[in-house]
Formats: structure tokens, C-alpha cells, sequence
């Protein structure tokens, strides 16, 4: 029974750190895109290209931190 309680444990942390890394993606690209957009005026294409660059170096960051 002790196996049964570790297993669900364990899943529940990876659950966890994949959520954390995708959290962390998305509020980078959005923070990104809002600045791009409506403070520094670019246009829609290099906003979304920007981020999207930033999300990913956002995930990769966060995936690197969560493996400390």
C-alpha cells in the first residue's frame, strides 16, 4: 500500500512542474506580446514573433530551474 501512495505522489509533482513551466511560458509571452503591442507600437506579426521567442526561452528557463 505504501508503493500506491508514493507513485500517486510522484505524479502528482511532475504534473505540477510541467504546470509551473507552461505557467511561466505563457504569462512571458503575454507580458511580451501586451508590451510590444500597445507600448512600444509594433505590429501584430513581431509581436506575436516576440512572443513566442520569449515564451520558449521563458519555458526552457523554468524547465532548467525545475530540474535544481
Amino acid at each position: 500500500m505504501r508503493d500506491l501512495s508514493s507513485r500517486s505522489v510522484q505524479g502528482s509533482g511532475a504534473v505540477k512542474k510541467w504546470g509551473f513551466i507552461a505557467m511561466h511560458a505563457a504569462v512571458a509571452a503575454v507580458f511580451i506580446f501586451l508590451l510590444q503591442r500597445f507600448s512600444l507600437n509594433a505590429s501584430l506579426e513581431s509581436s506575436l514573433l516576440w512572443a513566442l521567442t520569449f515564451g520558449v526561452c521563458a519555458a526552457g528557463l523554468a524547465y532548467k530551474q525545475s530540474n535544481r
